[in-house]
């Protein structure tokens, strides 16, 4: 029994070291490169602390070293991607520290005048100016930020891109992630180099432009001034091309060419996204794939026809290297998405491999591609864009290795009438396939990210690929390749019926009510399941099989559901606050704010929506105030009276008493009360004045209001502007009587906030006081 077990052990570790020894001569330890290089950013940027640079770097040294040094092994190996994984960490660490973006830290109203460095219209007919800001004034910021949003709800004339403007404007920080976990804008902000988001009061007037060289630290004049003429390059293609297909099929189309997607009504955006035809919006692998082939193809055609060319020279290199510079302007106008910038150095390797006869669609490639993305910019891999291009590309390219090194290929057949309808045939056997294969390769980063799948997306996708394929790519280059002469007109039209069909078949794929709410996916699953996934794409040899058993466990780990849903959740800017009860949210706002609140559906797997019970007959005037009180200064808010305590008592008791359950019952711009199924009571007040009989009648406080105590005296838990500005929205879980007892009937309370890194460039702003010109430890 034992020899046996001796020898089976023996012969699979040789099958191991072998199956290894061959992904090493396949050179497949080159494919890994960009996932430990990823991994590494990942981990640094995922830190509530930042890691020492000097430790990092010298670590990265120490694993170099070990990987020159050691012979071929798998030590060498490991010492190799070690390597990479601290590599990917100071590549983060430098990124972070060439951004050096400033952050609002508080939301202010103050005046604005900067430059406009571009600018898109919205569906509605507003205009969204990006403003690099040169002043502010009453009051003048402390910590301007360099670069902020801003939206004109104006339809007037807009301000020009490169030219001066000038408003009252409202101004907020970037929103931190509506639940933990969830996405923080905040950070995607930091890394775009946008301070502030907001909007203006009325129509901000055009003024002279301010001179580049007024703020401190500002860019080089001439790389102003290319970005200028490519944000009015851009603005000039997408206005032209909805201005002759109109409507959504037009907006669509400025998409595919500008990327600038505010013009496409929210309707038929979420069309798209539930047929699963939201990456149509996206300058993705697929739309530059279609429209370098389409030129490649009718660009050799072309030059074929040119008698005695194609003896004299290589009209395949020839049209690769005008696919090269077309794709170059594409990237130029696209805006630089990284799904567009991934696509573009894909298809630049593959065309330059033309040059050289090699084989231009590899696994080689896409590493490559990942790692020139990862090298200039790895906070990328962060994001669901970069995440689901490649891993949908990755899936793609090694579903087409497997396919094109299968056993038993049998050649083209030579008959002239089987070839067209074996070569139709063939066009949407592959068209199912790559739609299989891309939808299944992103649905664990749609579900990770977004929290929702299409479930028809196949179907979806089979109906509008082959539109998209021959009506809306081609005609769409073929315009924009007319449109400097003026003859772009007929193609677009062409282009915009496509879109149209394409438009249509998401609306009738969505009727059919296939969008699936996953919740929020377990890190633990998520991890899994990528890792999975990366291994069976990238490994030729049995090996691959580990990667299929890596996604079952990770499938495993995430059985039966997402995370528990919380008692209660709390916006972090303390204005809209939920009971969940059942499935159901119970909130404090009639028309909770669609931003966060879909958030919170989708995250939590919500089914529907209570709107607050309003209660005008337990509204508390001014008049209400004994006659000393309105007479005295009092001690409440700036330029309001203070109020009748015992009226305000009765009030809130009543509000508590008299709600349903798990329900608020609410007071117009005074306050609102619900008890939850855990037996606290939770009042939420607007009017600062309300605050202190809430502290006396309630379990959970919240406010928006930027209060300078912290915490009530009666004990209750006081959720201020204050306190949610460091800790962003929290939800509350009830802990049951095992875990921590029961006092007065209500369970105890375990509290789980958004945020945790507020020691990291993209969360510091928040501890930062504006009346001292310092940041508090949090």
């Amino acid at each position: 029994m034992a020899t046996g077990a001796r020898f089976r052990r023996k012969k699979w570790r040789a099958a191991l070291r072998r199956a290894v020894e061959e992904e090493q001569a396949f050179g497949h330890v080159f494919l890994f490169a960009p996932v430990f290089l990823g991994l590494g950013a990942l981990a640094w940027f995922s830190f509530a602390q930042t890691p020492g640079f000097l430790k990092t770097a010298l670590l990265m040294c120490i694993f170099g070293m070990a990987a020159l040094l050691l012979r071929p092994s798998v030590w060498r190996i490991v010492a190799l991607f070690a390597t990479l994984f601290c590599a990917g960490m100071v590549l983060a660490a430098g990124e972070t520290a060439r951004k050096n973006t400033v952050l609002l830290d508080t939301p202010v109203t103050t005046v604005l005048r900067g430059t406009v460095i571009a600018r898109e219209s919205t569906d509605r007919g507003y205009w969204r100016y990006t403003v690099n800001v040169a002043q502010t004034s009453h009051p003048a910021l402390k910590r301007a930020p360099a670069t902020v949003t801003l939206l004109s709800r104006s339809r007037a004339k807009p301000v020009e891109i490169g030219g001066g403007i000038e408003g009252k404007a409202r101004l907020s920080p970037p929103s931190g992630p509506a639940l933990r976990g969830l996405n923080d804008f905040a950070f995607d902000s930091y890394f775009k180099g946008i301070g502030a988001v907001g909007y203006f009061y009325g129509k901000p007037a055009a003024v002279a432009a301010v001179p580049e060289s007024a703020p401190p630290g500002r860019i080089a004049t001439w790389p102003v001034r290319a970005q200028e003429t490519i944000a009015q390059m851009r603005e000039t293609v997408g206005a032209r091309i909805r201005s002759t297909i109109g409507g959504d099929a037009g907006a669509i189309a400025a998409a595919l060419v500008t990327a600038e997607e505010r013009a496409i009504s929210r309707p038929t955006i979420e069309a798209l996204r539930e047929a699963g035809l939201a990456h149509v919006l996206a300058i993705s692998g697929l739309n530059m794939v279609l429209a370098a082939g389409t030129f490649l193809i009718g660009a050799r055609t072309f030059l074929s026809l040119i008698p005695g060319l194609a003896h004299r020279f290589a009209i395949k290199k020839l049209a690769a290297a005008g696919a090269l510079i077309m794709v170059f302007v594409y990237i130029l106008i696209s805006g630089g998405a990284v799904s567009a910038v991934r696509s573009w150095i894909m298809i630049s390797i593959m065309l330059i491999a033309v040059f050289f006869d090699r084989p231009s669609i590899s696994l080689r490639n896409v590493a490559l591609s990942a790692l020139i993305i990862l090298t200039i910019t790895p906070s990328a891999v962060t994001g669901p864009g970069f995440q689901m291009s490649f891993a949908a590309t990755l899936a793609l390219v090694a579903g087409y290795g497997h396919w094109r090194e299968r056993p038993g290929r049998e050649p083209v057949s030579g008959n002239r009438t089987a070839g067209p309808l074996k070569a139709a045939s063939g066009f949407f056997a592959g068209l199912l396939l790559s739609s299989f294969i891309g939808g299944l390769s992103t649905m664990i980063y749609s579900a990770g990210h977004f929290h929702r799948l299409a479930a028809y997306g196949l179907v979806g996708n089979i109906l509008a690929m082959p539109v998209i394929s021959v009506l809306v790519m081609p005609f769409g280059l073929l315009a924009m390749l007319l449109m400097p002469f003026g003859l772009d007109r007929y193609p677009l039209l062409v282009m915009g019926q496509g879109l149209d069909w394409v438009i249509s078949v998401a609306n009738l794929v969505s009727s059919w009510g296939g969008e699936v709410t996953t919740g929020r996916v377990p890190d633990s699953a998520f991890m899994l399941i990528a890792i999975g996934g990366i291994l069976a794409c990238l490994l030729r040899t049995g090996l691959a099989l580990s990667g299929m058993v890596v996604i079952a466990a990770g499938l495993l780990a995430g059985w039966g559901g997402t995370s528990p849903q919380p008692d209660l959740v709390i916006a972090e800017d303390g204005r809209l606050v939920a009971v969940i009860e059942q499935g159901e949210a119970a909130s404090n706002r009639t028309k909770p704010a669609d931003f966060v609140f879909s958030q919170w559906q989708r995250a939590l797997r919500l089914n529907g929506h209570q709107k607050p019970q309003q209660r005008a007959d337990l509204a508390l005037k001014d008049s209400d105030a004994p006659p000393r009180e309105r007479a005295g200064s009092g001690s409440g808010p700036k330029n309001k009276k203070p109020i009748d305590k015992d009226a305000a008592r009765t009030a809130v008791r009543r509000l508590l008493a008299e709600a349903a359950p798990a329900r608020f019952a609410c007071v117009s711009k005074q306050w609102c009360a619900s008890t939850a199924r855990a037996g606290w009571r939770i009042v939420t007040v607007e009017d600062a004045r309300f605050v202190g009989i809430a502290c006396d009648e309630a379990d959970i406080i919240v406010t928006p209001v930027m209060l300078q105590f912290q915490d009530c005296r009666s004990g209750a838990m006081l959720l201020s502007g204050q306190s949610l500005r460091r800790t962003g929205a929290i939800e509350i879980f009830a802990v049951s009587a095992e875990d921590a007892g029961r006092q007065n009937g209500k369970a105890g309370m375990r509290v789980v906030t958004a945020l945790d890194q507020l020691q990291r460039p993209w969360g510091r702003h928040r501890t930062y006081d504006w009346r001292t010109g310092e940041f508090n430890a949090p």
